[in-house]
């Protein structure tokens, strides 16, 4: 509930960002540059007399929605090639699965680095690069779910009345399979916003002057040791919102994991 209670107001400063921010994004005044926390900035400013309490709240559109994207795309993805690889077992598991090893055999980040430095900096790329790289994680959880539902009777009737392998697939298998996909997707949210900010921390994603927070971070850098409050609140940021994200996902694993109740 925690978690939710985060999210909510996360969603609600998206969604009403252009009236708390008491500035753009770009309104520069080099005469307020690096000034602290004080009643007029409560964030202070950054190197360009930007106002940080503005550029967080107007870039948490950027941040959220790249981690929600980058998630749909990897369950776009992976959730089809692992209830294809449970279902069908065999060779089919075999090819996929091991395909999907040779992915794995690189960390999220590592490969959405890889990703991202192939196809360009950009919004729209560093989505799919993240994408790309989550969906055998996801693969992976669809299989071990199908695999447990693959055998029940309600599939064997399903084969009765002649209902294609797409239709038990889709229609039988992966509704009864939902719930640890669910959780998986969900900690990928929290992952997705992780990997996309430090794409743009490493200059591969969103690069400035749009205030993503990885971006945000990456360009208050250089002024850490004398102006922490640059780098701090948009960091402060991504922490607070991979852990919202990461509570709910606990929940909803106690929530709708029938072995963890008693």
């Amino acid at each position: 509930m925690v978690g939710l209670i985060i999210l909510c107001f996360l969603l609600i400063v998206v969604i009403f960002d252009d009236l708390i921010a008491v500035e753009g994004i770009n309104d520069q005044n080099i005469q307020n540059r690096l000034k602290p926390p004080s009643a007029e900035h409560i964030f202070g400013t950054d190197p360009y007399g930007r106002d940080i309490f503005s550029r967080i709240v107007l870039g948490a559109r950027y941040s959220l929605s790249m981690g929600v994207v980058a998630t749909a795309i990897s369950a776009l993805i992976g959730i089809p090639l692992g209830a294809i690889s449970g279902f069908y077992g065999g060779r089919v598991d075999n090819y996929i699965m091991r395909a999907l090893d040779i992915f794995m055999t690189m960390p999220m980040i590592l490969l959405a680095i890889t990703i991202a430095a192939s196809l360009g900096s950009g919004m729209f790329n560093t989505m799919i690069a993240v994408g790309i790289s989550g969906s055998p994680g996801i693969a992976r959880v669809t299989r071990s779910a199908v695999l447990g539902v693959r055998n029940q009777e309600y599939i064997e009737a399903a084969y009765s009345i002649n209902a294609s392998d797409f239709r038990i697939i889709f229609r039988y298998v992966l509704p009864n399979a939902m719930a640890p996909i669910i959780v998986q997707v969900t900690f990928m949210v929290a992952s997705s916003i992780l990997a996309a900010s430090s794409l743009s921390f490493l200059g591969l994603g969103l690069k400035p002057p749009t205030p993503e927070w990885g971006a945000m971070l990456s360009t208050g850098r250089e002024f850490m040791r004398d102006s922490w409050w640059i780098c701090a609140f948009p960091g402060l940021m991504i922490m607070i919102s991979v852990l919202a994200i990461n509570l709910i996902g606990d929940g909803l694993r106690d929530a709708l994991d029938p072995k963890l109740k008693n």
